[in-house]
């Protein structure tokens, strides 16, 4: 071993989820001692050397016996030129751990790394099973376009961004770009350098995911798996640019994500015991084949009460643990925290409370979620849903909507925005009274939500009053303009007509949803002076209008005839 390994040690700083208040994992950080070498600017020069303080540092987290995912340091130069860090890879395993338990922390210089070699090796090391993560962003040499390709599990922010989160715009929109990015690859935000409460608030505002910092637990010898996590504070982001993330289908499961407790299948029933009194925090053990696919779950109670019994132990401790073990409830790593209820729900009655392993593509095990931060999870998007509903139609509002159309036209997606009202709603309220007018209203909303239900791709919106937004593909209006302006409507008994203006907007054609309204503003104007159930249908920049339903009146002509349709 050579000798500079004397003069290094290793310090371990707990990486928490904020979602659940836990650690899930730990990054191991080189530390020279005092007049050594300058190892680490070596280890930037020589990618051998930076593999091997990557071997070191996972042989220095088995002496520690934490069952954490570990996060391990290298530079990118070091994985461009070895693509299987075969030093790593060996150490990883000699301890007895899974590549699918190390993450990488990528961190710069990139700007003379080969970027086709530094992709490849990527591909390679996903392969074998470790997770990627790009370090030190915002505040380095990783080009976007580099970034977007690597699509990495993990992009972790440097600790400069986080520095006047709660105030600074820019560095507001900066992270939110970040979220959006990860959102799009399937991927996690983690921060560093969270140091005070406000900094914690301003990082759970923006949507970052996993944080480090001095406020949790500072870099130790020891792993720490107890740290400080501030009581429940109130957002203090300001700006237009700090409006608090949300998922836009239900959170998801990622985001809820725990260390798993990993054995062999053929661990026998003492060895797990073992485990489970040695780390009392562990709910239940999950038992893998050699690919790390679970192939059995084990409950911490129902096994230790087996174990218990009068017999228990003299029955079962040399024995397969395979024989008190349950089958194991799975979901992908894309799922949605609703969709782990419904696992849940599909299970036995008394397996209600036993943890989901989280799986990837292959089926490997990347952690498990608690049923606890599930439930908890959705009361508390339940009660933001409900504070953006509309009290009378219980539609969201032109935020939901416009956040989508600005999704759909970052995507290069052609999409038609539609705008709904009323006609004459004030004279419908003041002729047949309040009551029937809100009545309107909701069967009105009751209709949008309805055929919506049937379009996957659709959404509607209640502004206020008597106007509803609706979003669709340009060809999937025809069941809305059937539902609603092909039906007869009253208020009070007094007939009602509906205006329908659509906005058809292809790739490129608007700048956000800012633009798009605008578009749609004259179409509605449009609308509104047909007689009748009317819709308009006009394009971005375009003069040229399509009447799909009512009669344009001609100017010098009277009476019947001159009623046209226009096009």
């Amino acid at each position: 071993m050579p000798a500079w390994t004397d003069q290094l040690r290793f310090a371990f700083q707990p990486v928490v989820n904020l979602s659940t208040g836990s650690v899930a994992a730990m990054e191991i950080l080189a530390r020279p001692e005092p007049g050594a070498a300058d190892v680490l600017t070596s280890a930037r020069r020589c990618p051998d050397l930076d593999a091997e303080l990557a071997a070191l540092a996972v042989r220095a987290a088995s002496h520690q016996e934490t069952l954490l995912p570990l996060h391990v340091n290298v530079f990118a130069g070091t994985v461009a030129e070895l693509p299987r860090l075969t030093s790593l890879t060996k150490a990883v395993h000699e301890v007895g751990r899974r590549p699918w338990e190390v993450t990488l922390d990528i961190g710069g210089p990139f700007l003379h790394v080969p970027g086709a070699a530094l992709l490849e090796s990527v591909a390679v090391l996903r392969e074998e099973g470790f997770r990627i993560c790009a370090d030190g962003v915002g505040d380095g040499d990783l080009p976007l376009r580099l970034l977007g390709a690597l699509a990495p599990d993990l992009v972790k922010l440097d600790a400069s961004l986080c520095a006047g989160l709660d105030s600074d715009r820019g560095r507001q929109a900066v992270v939110a770009a970040m979220r959006e990015l990860c959102e799009r690859t399937g991927g996690l935000l983690a921060i560093e350098g969270v140091e005070t409460e406000r900094q914690y608030a301003a990082v759970r505002d923006a949507g970052v995911q996993l944080a480090q910092g001095h406020l949790f637990a500072p870099p130790a010898r020891r792993p720490a798996t107890d740290v400080y996590l501030p009581p429940s504070v109130s957002p203090v982001v300001s700006g237009p640019a700090a409006a608090t993330y949300r998922p836009p289908s239900g959170p998801p499961v990622a985001q809820f994500l725990q260390p798993a407790a990993l054995l062999p299948m053929t661990a026998s029933a003492g060895a797990v015991r073992s485990h489970l009194t040695g780390f009392p925090e562990v709910s239940g053990v999950l038992l893998v084949d050699t690919d790390g696919v679970p192939v059995r779950a084990i409950d911490r109670d129902r096994f230790l009460l087996s174990l218990s019994g009068r017999y228990g132990h003299a029955l079962y401790a040399d024995r397969p643990a395979l024989r008190l073990a349950d089958r194991p409830r799975t979901v992908g790593a894309d799922a949605t925290a609703w969709q782990v209820l419904d696992v849940i729900a599909e299970g036995d009655r008394d397996r209600t409370g036993d943890d989901v392993a989280v799986v990837d593509e292959r089926g490997r095990c990347m952690g498990v979620v608690h049923l606890a931060d599930i439930l908890r999870a959705l009361a508390e998007s339940r009660v933001e849903e409900a504070a953006r509903l509309n009290p009378l139609t219980r539609l969201p509002g032109s935020d939901e909507v416009n956040a989508e159309v600005d999704r759909r036209i970052a995507e290069g997606r052609a999409f038609a925005l539609s705008w709904l009202d009323v006609d004459g709603f004030k004279q419908v309220n003041d002729g047949a009274g309040f009551a029937a007018g809100d009545e309107l209203i909701r069967s009105v909303g009751r209709t949008l939500a309805g055929v919506a239900a049937d379009e996957p791709s659709c959404r509607v919106g209640h502004i206020g009053g008597d106007d509803f937004l609706v979003l669709a593909e340009p060809g999937g209006l025809a069941p809305f303009a059937a539902a609603l302006l092909d039906v007869v409507w009253e208020a009070g008994g007094r007939p009602v007509t509906l205006s329908l203006a659509t906005v058809v907007c292809p790739p490129g054609s608007v700048g956000g949803h800012h633009e798009a309204a605008a578009a749609l503003a004259p179409l509605k104007k449009e609308a509104k002076a047909l007689p009748g159930a009317s819709w308009v249908v006009g394009r971005p920049g375009s003069v040229c209008t399509e009447v799909r339903r009512g009669m344009a009146r001609v100017p010098d002509q009277a009476g019947p005839e001159g009623l046209r349709a226009r096009g």
